[in-house]
């Protein structure tokens, strides 16, 4: 009986250590079969997570960031105790003790999930498997995936330390609104960096990972706040923390920016414009996509912060002089319903979702609540009320006609009413008295329909100090100083002029200004100056002051458009000009930061400079990746330099024009400003530039500049069409450029032109290229620079006429008159004509009138 007794057992010991053998071989088995072909878990050892790129201005100052996934990689060393103890706490108390998986987690969950019947399932991985299938595996659920989660995990243990994979974790994981990783969330939820959160901020922010598109600190505050609480009692029972701050955390209430109860850290920095989005858009494009976005670059941008605004400023005034000058009312388009305008917190809620432009310096959104007789009363976004509240007076909204349904406009408004109505939406600004800043009234605001852009850059280094693309940038992203191709009109003349000083000409040379015919497989063409005046035997000089078409045609005629082609692409207005004759007045298009680059040469004595709106680039570990400046300093490293001398700085720039036809053509452009088509404009400082004004007053410019600040502004509206008769580069962006001068010379400083050697001065009469001796005086008297070794003649000696002649009996303007819009001229017989007012530029764009 024993013996059969011992059999029996003796067969059951057998089958059940051949059944755990079998269990065995199959879990063996199966963990074999799925460990081959796994993805290489050493890779992570040199692991570098995606992060925010970040651009700083010249004083290191953060303006922007761009980021995919918001991350800021933060080492292990560098996170606070409490910090990591919450996410242990949280996901992982037996973290330090495992080897990569903890068993009886598992074993504890599978029961739980068998007790539930599948209704209550939680996940039973380790720190070590949420890492191995965040970074290598992906997030299915299926046993296959356990498994491969569990072999690496266990791989990864004898690769990594402790701290690397915690590291590699909390810099990884995500954790709600766009965050990932815990030092971006600390900056999203608290606006604080990791040492500054206290415990229940800590324990909240290890709560996110169990659910973090549910776990919203506002619409689900009481889920929140109980994970918290349970992550502060694990934090207390693992001995983190002890009991007196567990019951003092757990009773704290749950704030975060989200719920309005810190300031987003957003908002700290500027809102973002046209100069970063720039830098963004050629930077992304230079390192790819994914660097950009991912490689935590540190940029030094090159933008002046104040003079950005004052570019912003100046630009926008320019529009919107324009816009309120044609008298028409748009208003934003939106609208909030009667039902959002019972109470004051109804109609902030409502206010605040409004689609309107908020980056405009001193405007702010605005509802209309109620109409009046006269007024309107409005509520203000981000302006408390008061007794009284807030009014659009009649005397505010004369100026404007509204457009009706059918297309026409109305009379011009006398009450608020005749424009607004209850549930508008508009933009609003404070209205002050000139002389103590006291507040005078709420104004009536709208972004213009017509655009343009403004540029400013350092004519030695290339470094654009401001760039305003556009009027608001979160009205239209669109960057006109760089996307936008328009025609230069005139301001593309002083490149002709430049290739003629080169080719042989002085600033006395004598031009013939006569109406030109020319056959083109298009038609007759005729081009005209803008006064529809001739002019006769004309000095270049006075061409460029006062912008005559008809002889920059001559003299492009003159000295062949492949030679203009070339001094253009040379420059980098063009990549490639077509050598068409009409070109010669700016009719092919290029682009403001092309355009402003080009004159910035002219201004430095003939040196190539590139235009950058970056100083240096520095990659996540500090290493320079990108500078900008090649010169080189040669002596900056020495310990000491002999007593009044300054360091010596070595350029290898190309020089791509010769210095004395650069100062030439400067002091030409000088008069452009003292006596031409810009005379308007009134500086401290030696200003030199050039209007441009396309056929119809499609597009206006002027680019000028400084001894050390070139800067120019292009206006026009993004669907082409006439600004109107009267507008002109001079009017419209000669103001623009004088106002945003006005702030850089106080700056920047600014000083006469460099003469450069190898040249002497003659004065001459600027009406007839005369020569006149030392001692001349009198408007018409001007000093030419002619280079030394050249013999230039005076006078009608040696006219261009460029191939054209020149009729006989022409209503020539008389000497010494200046441009007008005047249809009568007085001929060089005294003797009256009458031409017409509006030059016909015949069959073809000629680009350039003034």
């Amino acid at each position: 009986m024993l013996r059969f007794v011992g059999s029996f057992f003796g067969a059951i010991f057998t089958l059940v250590t051949l059944g755990l053998l079998f269990v065995a071989l199959s879990i063996g088995a199966v963990f074999y079969m799925y460990s081959r072909d796994l993805p290489s878990h050493e890779s992570l050892a040199q692991y570098t997570p995606p992060t925010i790129s970040r651009i700083y201005d010249g004083e290191g100052r953060m303006i922007d960031e761009f980021a995919e996934e918001r991350r800021l990689f933060v080492p292990i060393e560098d996170v606070p105790d409490l910090v990591k103890h919450a996410f242990i706490s949280a996901e992982d108390k037996n973290f330090y003790t495992h080897k990569g998986y903890d068993a009886r987690g598992i074993l504890a969950a599978a029961i739980e999930a068998v007790k539930s019947r599948g209704q209550n399932v939680r996940g039973a991985s380790t720190i070590t498997q949420q890492v191995m299938k965040n970074f290598l595996l992906g997030g299915e659920r299926k046993a296959e995936r356990k498994i491969k989660e569990i072999i690496l995990a266990t791989r990864l243990e004898e690769t990594l330390s402790k701290d690397k994979i915690l590291e590699l974790y909390l810099n990884e994981i995500f954790l709600g609104q766009n965050s990932y990783g815990v030092a971006a969330a600390a900056q999203t939820y608290f606006n604080k960096s990791l040492a500054e959160l206290a415990p229940h901020e800590a324990a909240m922010l290890a709560s996110m990972p169990q659910a973090p598109g549910e776990y919203h600190p506002v619409r689900a505050k009481k889920r929140v706040t109980e994970r918290r609480n349970y992550v502060l009692r694990e934090m207390w029972q693992n001995g983190y923390i002890d009991e007196a701050t567990y019951l003092r955390e757990k009773d704290m209430p749950l704030k975060s920016v989200q719920n309005g109860d810190y300031p987003a850290f957003r908002t700290a920095l500027p809102p973002r414009d046209y100069f970063t989005d720039e830098i963004r858009r050629q930077l992304s494009g230079s390192f790819g996509h994914d660097e950009f976005f991912g490689g935590g670059l540190a940029i030094k941008a090159t933008v002046d912060p104040d003079l950005q605004g004052v570019a912003a400023k100046a630009l926008r005034n320019g529009l919107e002089r324009y816009d309120r000058a044609q008298g028409v009312w748009r208003g934003t388009g939106e609208k909030i319903g009667p039902e959002h305008l019972t109470s004051e917190a109804d109609w902030r809620a409502a206010l605040s979702e409004a689609k309107v432009s908020r980056d405009i310096e001193g405007w702010h959104p605005a509802v209309v609540l109620s109409l009046g007789e006269k007024s309107a009363r409005i509520g203000i976004e981000g302006v408390d009320e008061d007794e009284d509240g807030h009014f659009i007076p009649a005397e505010d909204v004369t100026w404007a006609r509204k457009r009706l349904p059918g297309g026409k406009l109305g009379p011009k408004a006398k009450v608020a009413s005749d424009l607004l109505d209850v549930g508008d939406v508009v933009l609003v600004r404070a209205m002050t008295n000139d002389g103590d800043g006291s507040f005078k009234r709420w104004t009536l605001r709208q972004v213009p329909q017509v655009q343009g852009a403004f540029m400013a850059m350092d004519v030695f280094s290339g470094r654009v100090l401001a760039m305003q693309g556009g009027f608001s940038y979160q009205d239209s992203v669109f960057n006109r100083a760089t996307q936008a191709t328009r025609q230069p009109g005139s301001s593309f003349k002083p490149f002709v002029y430049a290739a003629a000083l080169d080719s042989g000409f002085t600033p006395a040379t004598i031009v013939v200004d006569a109406p030109i015919e020319l056959n083109t497989p298009q038609g007759l063409w005729r081009p005209k100056n803008a006064s529809n005046k001739f002019y006769g035997p004309t000095p270049l000089r006075t061409g460029i002051e006062q912008s005559r078409n008809l002889m920059t045609v001559r003299i492009a005629q003159e000295i062949g458009m492949e030679t203009v082609a070339g001094y253009a692409e040379r420059f980098g207005v063009y990549d490639r000009m077509q050598p068409f004759l009409s070109n010669a007045l700016g009719s092919q298009e290029t682009t403001l930061f092309k355009m402003v680059a080009a004159y910035s040469m002219f201004a430095n004595g003939g040196e190539r400079v590139e235009p950058t709106l970056v100083d240096r680039v520095q990659d996540r570990y500090g290493k320079t990746i990108y500078k900008h400046d090649p010169r080189k300093c040669e002596d900056c490293s020495a310990p000491a330099l002999p007593a009044g001398e300054a360091p010596h700085v070595s350029s290898t720039r190309d020089q791509v024009m010769d210095p004395i036809t650069a100062y030439q053509l400067t002091s030409m452009m000088q008069g452009v400003v003292q006596r031409g088509t810009a005379r308007g404009i009134n500086l401290p400082v030696p200003v030199a530039g050039k209007t441009g004004t396309t056929n119809d007053a499609k597009d206006v410019w002027f680019i000028g500049y400084t001894s050390n600040i070139a800067a120019g502004c292009y206006i026009g509206y993004d669907n082409p069409r006439t600004l109107g008769g009267r507008a002109s580069g001079g009017g419209l962006c000669g103001p623009v450029f004088e106002s945003f001068m006005r702030s850089a010379i106080k700056k920047y400083g600014g000083g006469k032109f460099a003469v450069p050697p190898g040249g002497y001065f003659v004065k001459i009469d600027r009406f007839t290229g005369a020569r006149l001796p030392d001692s001349a005086t009198g408007d018409n008297v001007v000093s030419e620079y002619f280079r030394e070794g050249e013999d230039p003649i005076f006078g009608i000696g040696a006219m261009v006429d460029g191939g054209f002649a020149m009729g006989a009996n022409l209503p020539l303007f008389a000497q010494g008159e200046v441009e007008s819009g005047s249809a009568t001229v007085t001929t060089a017989t005294g003797k009256k004509k009458v031409i017409p007012k509006k030059a016909d530029f015949g069959t073809l764009s000629s680009g350039g009138l003034y």
